[in-house]
């Protein structure tokens, strides 16, 4: 198992762009100082710390990219209320020219 930085590096590089990419890349900082120490460990108890890392770096991952897909949606939901909102307001002006037209206000 590679146990280089760049490993990490990779894993790094494919979290998504979010509000939250500082916590991402002090979590990856985190996790390569981890990753470092585990080094330093002797070589029959490296192979279990570099499975729990990896486990933890995938964990990260995928909480990354579950963001990523809660803010896509958040971004769509808002996008979509602002259109109902304007759809409703052009359907009220609507019925109140009809209304005008069919009962107009007595001067």
């Amino acid at each position: 198992m590679a146990t280089d930085s760049a490993v990490l590096h990779s894993r790094s590089s494919a979290f998504p762009d979010t509000t939250s990419s500082i916590e991402s890349v002090q979590e990856v900082h985190e996790l390569a100082a981890l990753l470092r120490l585990v080094d330093d460990l002797p070589s029959e108890y490296r192979p279990d710390f570099y499975k729990i890392l990896d486990r933890l770096a995938a964990c990260l991952e995928r909480r990354q990219r579950m963001l990523g897909y809660v803010q896509d949606s958040l971004n769509q939901m808002s996008l979509d209320l602002k259109y109902l909102i304007f759809d409703l307001e052009a359907t009220r002006r609507e019925r109140d020219e009809y209304r005008n037209l069919l009962d107009p206000p007595i001067i």
